[in-house]
Formats: structure tokens, sequence, C-alpha cells
């Protein structure tokens, strides 16, 4: 019986032994065992102190008995079976070989324990974490006449309908230390629709292979300030960029083309004690830039290069303010010196700049603000965002370039038969960029002054009247952009959600391109989308 019971206790605490590893999980259960084995422990000691205090009293009674005639031999204690409901409560006895064996037993497993408790806390993996999702996408496009799933496809070009969904996404972030003052760092990667892929830039210009998506060091410095510093998003708008995040598969126009981008600079946020206030402060470089731009302005005798660069700092701010535990209003600025698309002919000597080539200079000022709202209450999530922004020099015809909208988005979860958890959601989304030809921010003309896939710029009607005439289309004004999108979103389980979303794009002038050649003054769009995250 002494046997069984050791070979029980044993083999319990075997599978924690070999299965341990440095998650903090299996740390809890191995102290579990621990405890529950000490305790078992400390209950045979007391059992084989009264089973000796037992034995003494039985001498003292066999001496005194031993000359008296054996009648009836001394009963022996019934064997219970061990599958017995009885059997728990059966006394065990061990001995005191045995009791010691059990203690390095113990000793061996708390020894385990305590060593990964400290590699938990102080090694190299202390306070990492990598978390993100992975969302293949379908989009149907009416107007280019394409169906397909999209997913990694790794290109340059940033579009509406093709935008930061479909791809893999990976936050790193390790924490140097525990509690409210522990530096971190964190690492974002999205290797084929990132920041890196389709945006960032070098000094001249060029979107290299960077699948770098954001990188920042957070360093708190005192119990209200903190300091920023990497490849920082902007802070502008309500939506943000994660697909698991957001509330319908496509962005809102302004945060297509109208919200500044990416920048690489340093930063300080800020929350008073107490109060409801928070505030983002950075300073770096003009957006999308990783490096100073460098544009060529002339060449000398030789040949080589003559250069001017953007030395003028970009500074952004942002204020958020908490009214309520549901409703957030915040807003931000931008201002900054913004460089233009330029082009240098060798024969002539000459550069221009700007996507017509009116533009008299390599750059000009960059302004931007707007006030965004957010209301969540229980299922149900509202949003609201105003933009306004300038940008000198930037319009199609070398004018400056004006563009000002709003987006409004409205959400609710419920419970629906058989598919369980679910919501809807609908936005609507106005950009105007009339002014001069339209451009300038996130809104990128071609030579004619057309975006023809994301529908901004000049029309082809206007362009067609003007070169008919020998002009360039400068004297035509660029298209207001519209859409609504409704979406259907599915929450399976926790990991995984579905959304389903039909949306309509329309403009003021034939500005979309079609398969066939022709333009069009509207677009729809047809997708699905599945997300895991983990």
């Amino acid at each position: 019986m002494k046997k069984k019971l050791i070979c029980l206790l044993v083999a319990g605490a075997l599978p924690g032994l070999a299965l341990a590893d440095t998650t903090s999980e299996q740390i809890k259960a191995l102290q579990a065992q621990l405890n529950a084995l000490q305790k078992e422990v400390k209950s045979l000691k007391s059992e084989l102190a009264e089973s000796k205090s037992v034995a003494k009293t039985s001498a003292k009674t066999a001496t005194a008995t031993a000359a008296a005639p054996v009648g009836t031999a001394t009963a022996a204690a019934p064997v219970v079976d061990i599958g017995s409901p009885d059997y728990g409560k059966a006394q065990a006895h061990l001995t005191n070989d045995e009791v010691d064996a059990m203690k390095q037993q113990i000793a061996s497993q708390q020894l385990k324990v305590d060593s990964l408790t400290d590699a938990a806390n102080t090694g190299p993996i202390a306070g990492l974490s990598i978390t993100g999702y992975i969302d293949p996408t379908y989009i149907y496009n009416r107007a280019a006449n394409t169906s397909s799933f999209l997913f990694a496809n790794h290109t340059g070009s940033y579009d509406y309908f093709n935008s930061t969904f479909g791809d893999v996404y990976l936050d790193i972030k390790k924490t140097f230390g525990v509690g409210p003052m522990a530096p971190s760092a964190e690492i974002s990667i999205m290797p084929n629709r990132g920041n890196g892929i389709t945006l960032l830039q070098n000094e001249h210009g060029e979107i290299g292979n960077n699948i770098l998506n954001t990188a920042v060091v957070t360093v708190p410095v005192t119990s209200t300030g903190t300091f920023v510093a990497g490849l920082m998003p902007s802070f502008g708008g309500y939506e943000v960029q994660q697909s698991n995040q957001m509330l319908t598969l496509t962005h809102n126009l302004l945060y297509d083309f109208s919200d500044p981008g990416s920048y690489v600079g340093i930063g300080w946020n800020y929350t008073p004690d107490g109060s409801q206030w928070a505030f983002k402060f950075m300073v770096g470089n003009e957006q999308y830039r990783t490096n100073g731009a460098v544009v060529q302005t002339g060449q000398n005798a030789l040949g080589d290069p003559i250069t001017t660069s953007n030395k003028i700092p970009t500074f952004t701010a942002r204020a958020d303010y908490t009214w309520s535990s549901a409703l957030d209003i915040g807003g931000s600025f931008n201002i900054g010196r913004q460089t233009l698309p330029s082009a240098f002919d060798s024969t002539t000597g000459q550069a221009v700049y700007g996507v017509g080539g009116q533009a008299t200079s390599s750059g000009g000022y960059f302004l931007f603000g707007e006030v965004d709202a957010t209301y969540t209450l229980a299922d149900i999530q509202y949003n609201a965002e105003v933009d306004y922004g300038q940008q000198q020099r930037a319009a199609f015809n070398g004018g400056n370039a004006q563009w000002y909208g709003f987006s409004l988005l409205a959400h609710r979860k419920f419970d629906a038969p058989v598919v369980g958890r679910m919501g809807a959601t609908v936005r609507y989304d106005l950009l105007a960029n009339g002014k001069n030809g339209g451009g300038g921010g996130g809104i990128a003309l071609n030579s004619n002054g057309m975006d023809p896939y994301n529908g901004f710029g000049i029309g082809a009607d206007c362009l067609a009247n003007s070169q008919a005439g020998g002009g360039f289309g400068f004297e035509c004004n660029g298209a207001t952009r519209q859409d609504v999108a409704l979406d259907l979103l599915f929450y399976p389980t926790q990991q995984i959600q579905v959304k389903v979303e039909y949306r309509h794009d329309w403009a003021t002038q034939r500005v979309f391109l079609h398969d066939d050649g022709s333009y069009g003054k509207s677009n729809d769009l047809l997708g699905a989308q599945f997300i895991y995250s983990f």
C-alpha cells in the first residue's frame, strides 16, 4: 500500500516536470503541483508521528500481556481497494526513507519552478509579446472588371481597393522591466501592404522593399510624460490601420487620401494627473520620408548634380478629451514643408516641379487640421471626422492645392439566430479636391492631372476639350469624391472575424477608368475578408 501511494504521488509530479516550459501558465501549474505535494508531505509527517505514538503504546501493551496465553491474534488493518471511495480516507504509512525521497522530489521541483520564474521575469523572453493577424481578402471591382482573392500582393501602389488589407501583420513588443515606468520597443511588420512597401520614400523619393510598418521606442520619463522615437503613424482621424480593429473592410476616404501618413522623428506624450486631457507632440521629417528629401535643381560643368534639400522639420500634435466613459473628442494638426515630385532634363539643364510641371519651386508649406469624435456604448459605436488641408504649389496647374471633407460611421453588434454574434456598419464619406485641378496631401495625380484608379483629378471630358483647343487641362477643376460602404461582420470565435462589404463610390466628373479604356463617374466594390488574430 505504501509503494502504491508513492507511485501515485510521483506519477502526478512527473508530467509537470516533463512538460514545463517558460510560459507563465506552466509555471503556475508547477507551483500548484508543488503546493499539493508539500501539503501531502505535511499530512504524511503528521500521520507518521501518530503512527510512532501508537507503536509505542502497542509495545507497552504487548509487554504487559506477554505472560498471558495467546488467545486471539491482533486484527490487521483492513486492505482498502484503490478503486474504492474509501481509499482516500484510509490511513497511509511511510518510512523515514520514503519521506526523505519525497522531500528530494519536492526540492527538485521547487528548483525548476524558481528557475522558470526567473527566466520569465528577467530572461531574454521576459516582457516579450508577439501578436498579429492574417486577413486574406476577396475583391470584385466593377470598373476594372477584376475578381480575385487578394493576399500578400507585393506592389508599391496604394489604392482604396488595394490598401492595407490582404497581408500578414506582426506586432513584436519587448518591455524592459515591469510597471508603468518600464521602457519598451515595439515593431510592426507588414511585408506586402505596410507603409514601408506602399508609401515610405528615401531622400530621392524612391519607394523600396521596406517590410517595416512602424518601429517605436517608448521611454517613460515621469509619471505623466513619455518620450517616443522612431517610425510612427500620424495622429489624424478616428480610423486605425489594422484590419482586426476596423469596423469596415475598406478604409474611409479621409484615411486613404486626406490624413497625413507615417513620420520618422521624436515625440512627447503628456497626460496630466487626474485630467481628462491627453496630448501628443512630434517633430520629424515630412510625411513618408525616411530621410530628408533631396531634389536636383541643376548640374555643374562636370555634369554632377546641384541639389537642394528639405531642412524644415514637420511639427504635428494631437489633443484628446475624454468627455465621458463613452465619448472621446479629439483633434490634430500638422504644419511643415512638403517636397513635390520633380524631374530633371539633362539635355536642357532644367528641372520641372509638380505633377503638371507648372510649380515654381521644389516644395511648399503643408497645413492640415482635423477634428474627430468616437462614441462607444455597449454594442453601439459612432464615429465622425472633419478634415481640412492645404499644400503650396501641389495642385495640377502649379497652384495651391486644397482639400476638405468628412466621414460618418455607425456600427452596432447583435446576436442573430444560427450565425450568433455579428455586427452591421454603415459609412458615408465626402472629400472635395477641386481647386486648381486637384492634388496635394495623399492624392497622387498623373501627368494628365488624373488618378483614374481612385477617382480624383480633372475629368476626361474637360481634359479632352482643353486638348482640342491646344491646352493641357490646367484650367479644369478637380473632382469631388463620395462613397457609401455597407458591411456585415461575423464573430464565430474570439480569434476569427469575417467581413462582407458592398461599397459604392462616385465623383462629380468622369475620373474612374474602366477596363475598356473609357471613363465613368462611379465604381462598385464587393469584398469579403477572413481575419484570424493571434
